[in-house]
């Protein structure tokens, strides 16, 4: 199971909303270069970066900074927020050196393109599923659909699809704990490779993930606040 670090932009600065309310934020960091960084020192090789005023938009608007990133630091970089359209994409894997770039709203939205990205760019492209209460959220978990997250997953499946970023939103930067039950029926009801994200709490929760059969977790605000020790997360993975 991978442990994946988390970076979240918004005005250029590294922070954590709250539930993926964007009037409950907290800053961490003003560079998000260094906190990559420091990352990177205590062992991480993947780092998880999204642009959330572009999940937000549909515009890349913390872009330089994300490719400050994957060139200065030599990280994995996987990324999210605002691609919506062939050449926003084309530019983060090609240009901008991201290993890996997360499609959410225009999933759900534009299923055309989703297929055509996973065509073009294979195992670089996986899918970002935000789910509330089951179903998918969309345009920065600002909008619910009426998709239910497993079925949404097998949708993507079937046009290509091997990687998931599963993201319960009632526990992102909560603390109290990750979704096992829901993580473990995506794995399960899939197939698919689910990075599972939302609800770490401590390095007993990440041990707690495992059992799930996920590929890896991310974990943003545990690690700012003292909860998690990514270097012991990562000797014992």
């Amino acid at each position: 199971m991978k442990i994946v670090p988390a970076i979240d932009l918004i005005g250029g600065k590294c922070v954590r909303l709250k539930q993926g309310r964007y009037d409950d934020v907290t800053i961490y960091n003003d560079s998000p270069l260094d906190q990559a960084f420091m990352f990177k020192e205590a062992g991480a090789t993947w780092i998880h970066v999204v642009d959330l005023d572009a999940a937000k938009s549909g515009v890349p608007e913390n872009h330089e900074i994300i490719k400050e990133i994957a060139v200065k630091t030599g990280l994995k970089v996987d990324t999210g927020g605002g691609i919506r359209n062939m050449d926003t994409l084309a530019k983060w894997i090609e240009e901008y050196g991201v290993s890996r770039a997360v499609l959410g709203t225009a999933a759900v939205k534009d299923p055309e393109f989703t297929k055509k990205a996973i065509g073009r760019f294979g195992d670089k492209v996986a899918i970002g599923i935000d789910a509330h209460d089951g179903f998918v959220s969309v345009d920065g978990w600002t909008a619910d659909s009426e998709l239910k997250a497993v079925d949404f997953a097998l949708k993507c499946k079937e046009i290509g699809a091997t990687t998931v970023v599963f993201t319960d939103i009632a526990r992102d930067g909560m603390l109290t704990g990750p979704a096992v039950a829901q993580t473990k029926e995506m794995v399960e009801a899939t197939g698919l490779n689910v990075i599972a994200s939302g609800g770490i709490g401590s390095n007993e929760d990440v041990e707690l993930i495992k059992t799930s059969g996920c590929a890896g977790v991310i974990i943003g605000k545990a690690i700012y606040e003292g909860k998690v020790d990514l270097a012991k997360c990562l000797q014992n993975v």
